[in-house]
C-alpha cells in the first residue's frame, strides 16, 4: 500500500475521528511509534491517537474495512513491543487519562491510557491504592490484563483480584460492559478479547507512609539470605511484600563506592501496615548476614511505587523470560549467583517476587490467572544499549538461564510471558485454556487482537 493511498484512507477516517491520526513522515509520528523497549523499531502505517471510546470503535472498524493489522498501545511497556506493528494500525490509548475516585465506596474508574504514577497520584490523595505496577511509567491496562503483580499483592491480591468492571470495544467495533464471563477472561487473559477503554477497581486504605526500601548484601552471602527468605516468606504477615533483585550494585549514595558495579543480592521489602509492627517483623531479615546497605525507612507509598524505575529506563533494549518456583532451594540460590556473574551486560538483572498471602488465597477458578500457590516468581531480564553489535548474546543469557531454572519450576505466569509462543501460553493457562479459547471464539473469532500472548479462537479445545 503506497503512502498516497494511506493519505486517502487516513482522510476517510479523519472525517469521523476526534483524536489525532499520524502517518509516516508527519509531525509527531516518530515519537508516537516509539515504545519503552529500545530493541523495538517498527513503522506502522497509521497511528490513531484516540480521544475516547468512540475513536477506538472507529479505528477498529476502519482497520477491518481495509485489512490493516491492529496493534493496541496503552503504556507501551510490552517487552515484545505488542503496542506497535509494521504496516499496521496502532490504536493508541495513551491520551485516555480520566480517573474518578470514590473515597466512600473505595472504588476507582480509570481510563486505559493512565500510567500507574497517574493512577496512584489520584488514589493517594484519598489515602487509597490498589495493587499496581512497580515501574511508575507502566500503563495500567497491560499490567491489569496480564494479572498484575505489585507491592500490595500479599495484602490485597493481584491487580485482577481488585478488578470489578471493565468497558470494552470488541473486534466488531461494539462497545460492551464486560459480563461475568468476559470479566473472568480479562482477569489475566490479556488483550485477547477486545480493547478495554476503562477499568473499575476496588481500593484499599494504604499509607500515605509505608515501611520499605532496598537492602543489599555481597553476592557471597546470597545463599544465606535466600535460605532465610525461603523459610521466612511462607509465614510472613500479609502486610509484607518482598521483591528480589540480583545485579551489579547500582551507584547509589547509601552503598560503599568501592562496591559499585560488583555483583550483589538485593531485597526490597515493603510493609503496608502499622510501622512499629513492621519494624519488628523486618528486624530478622535486616539482621541476616552483613548488609552493605540498608535503606529501609518510612516513605510515601508513591515513592515506593517509583523506586524501581531506574531498573527499566525507557529506550533501553530489553528481553526477559520468567519461571514460577515453589521454593528458593540451595540449587536455585547457586543458579542466581551464576546468572549474576555471567551477565553479558552491566544493566541486566535477576528480578523476582515473593508470592503468598491474599494473592494465594484466591480460588484458582476465580480468574484466568489461576492458582498462585505460595512460592516465588523469578525473571531474568537482559538490558543493553540499542545499537549493540551483538544483541543475541544478551538474549542467549536469558534463554540459557531460563532453561537451567526449568527443573526447579512448576510453571509460569502469563503476565511475564515473552516469546515462548504457544507452548508458553499453554504452560501459563493450563486447564483454563479451554474456557479462554471458547471466550475468544465468542468475542474475537477472527483473531483481530493477536499481538499478545495469543489465545486462538476455538470451541473449547486446547491447541
Amino acid at each position: 500500500m503506497t503512502t498516497t493511498v494511506h493519505r486517502d484512507l487516513a482522510n476517510r477516517l479523519r472525517a469521523r475521528f476526534r483524536g489525532t491520526l499520524l502517518r509516516p513522515g508527519e509531525e509527531g509520528y516518530a515519537e508516537a511509534r516509539r515504545v519503552w523497549n529500545g530493541a523495538i523499531d517498527r513503522h506502522p502505517a497509521l497511528i490513531a491517537r484516540c480521544a475516547g471510546a468512540d475513536d477506538v470503535q472507529e479505528a477498529i472498524r476502519f482497520a477491518r474495512e481495509h485489512d490493516l493489522p491492529v496493534a493496541v498501545r496503552g503504556g507501551g511497556h510490552s517487552v515484545l513491543g505488542y503496542g506497535v506493528r509494521d504496516g499496521g494500525l496502532v490504536i493508541d490509548l495513551s491520551g485516555l487519562k480520566s480517573v474518578t475516585i470514590d473515597p466512600v465506596r473505595r472504588t476507582a474508574r480509570a481510563a486505559a491510557g493512565l500510567t500507574w504514577a497517574e493512577f496512584d497520584l489520584a488514589a493517594q490523595r484519598h489515602g487509597l491504592a490498589t495493587t499496581g505496577g512497580t515501574i511508575s511509567s507502566t500503563g495500567i491496562a497491560g499490567v491489569t490484563l496480564g494479572g498484575g503483580f505489585g507491592h500490595l499483592l500479599r495484602r490485597h491480591g493481584l491487580t485482577v483480584d481488585n478488578l470489578r468492571g471493565a468497558d470494552v470495544v470488541t473486534a466488531d467495533g461494539e462497545r460492551v460492559r464486560a459480563d461475568a464471563d468476559l470479566l473472568w477472561g480479562l482477569r489475566g487473559g490479556g488483550g485477547n478479547f477486545g480493547v478495554v477503554t476503562a477499568f473499575e477497581y476496588d481500593l484499599h486504605p494504604v499509607g500515605p507512609l509505608v515501611l520499605g526500601g532496598p537492602i543489599f548484601w555481597p553476592l557471597d552471602q546470597a545463599a544465606r539470605v535466600l535460605r532465610f527468605l525461603n523459610d521466612f516468606a511462607p509465614t510472613a504477615p500479609d502486610e509484607l511484600s518482598v521483591v528480589l533483585l540480583a545485579a551489579p550494585a547500582p551507584p547509589m549514595p547509601f552503598l560503599p563506592a568501592d562496591r559499585y558495579g560488583t555483583p550483589v543480592l538485593g531485597l526490597l521489602p515493603v510493609w503496608c501496615g502499622d510501622l512499629a509492627e513492621g519494624a519488628r517483623v523486618l528486624a530478622p531479615l535486616r539482621g541476616t548476614g552483613t548488609p552493605i546497605g540498608d535503606l529501609v525507612r518510612p516513605v510515601p507509598y508513591r515513592s515506593i511505587q517509583s523506586m524501581l524505575d531506574l531498573s527499566a529506563p525507557a529506550g533501553t533494549a530489553s528481553y526477559w523470560r520468567s519461571r514460577r518456583l515453589p521454593a528458593l532451594t540451595g540449587a536455585v540460590a547457586d543458579l542466581i549467583t551464576a546468572f549474576v556473574t555471567s551477565m553479558t551486560s552491566p544493566f541486566s538483572l535477576v528480578n523476582g517476587w515473593v508470592i503468598g498471602g491474599a494473592a494465594s488465597r484466591v480460588a484458582p477458578e476465580a480468574t484466568a490467572v489461576g492458582a498462585r500457590a505460595p512460592g516465588f516468581e523469578l525473571r531474568l531480564i537482559a538490558n543493553w544499549r540499542p545499537g549493540d553489535p551483538d544483541p543475541g548474546r544478551h538474549r542467549a543469557w536469558v534463554r540459557d538461564g531460563w532453561d537451567r531454572l526449568g527443573p526447579h519450576s512448576d510453571g509460569q505466569y502469563a503476565t511475564f510471558l515473552s516469546d515462548e509462543g504457544p507452548d508458553g501460553v499453554r504452560a501459563a493457562y493450563g486447564d483454563r485454556l479451554a474456557r479462554l479459547t471458547a471466550l475468544k471464539q465468542r468475542f474475537d473469532p477472527e483473531n483481530v487482537f493477536h499481538l499478545n500472548p495469543n489465545i486462538r479462537p476455538g470451541k473449547g479445545e486446547i491447541r
